[in-house]
């Protein structure tokens, strides 16, 4: 059974983008928990085959590491879906990480 919690998760990372990327910090501060970080990485451990789907590969770490690349099916399957998008990974980071970050508290506050 999923939380309150994981369910608020999964409709913010629904909302982001093709192409753009959060963080678990910038969901969790949006979601108002600010030092609930790690639980967004846990429910995006859980998101797997969620219906709707959850875009998991596009929650990454505050500095655009695919930290979570290990809880996908293959070892390259988070670079691989985040290049069908057009972004660029190098050695396991996003380049210009900047310019495709999306803050949900700037985004969806408007």
């Amino acid at each position: 059974m999923q939380s309150d919690f994981f369910r608020d998760v999964y409709e913010v990372v629904r909302l982001i983008p093709e192409g753009r990327v959060s963080s678990y910090g910038a969901i969790a501060r949006y979601l108002g928990s600010a030092k609930s970080a790690r639980t967004v990485g846990y429910a995006m451990n859980a998101s797997h085959g969620l219906l709707p789907p959850v875009p998991a590969h596009r929650v990454v770490n505050r500095i655009g590491l695919l930290s979570g690349k290990h809880h996908f099916g293959e070892p390259n399957q988070m670079q691989n879906l985040l290049e069908s998008e057009g972004i660029e990974i190098e050695i396991d980071q996003i380049k210009n990480f900047e310019k495709h970050f999306w803050d949900p508290n700037q985004e969806l506050n408007l």
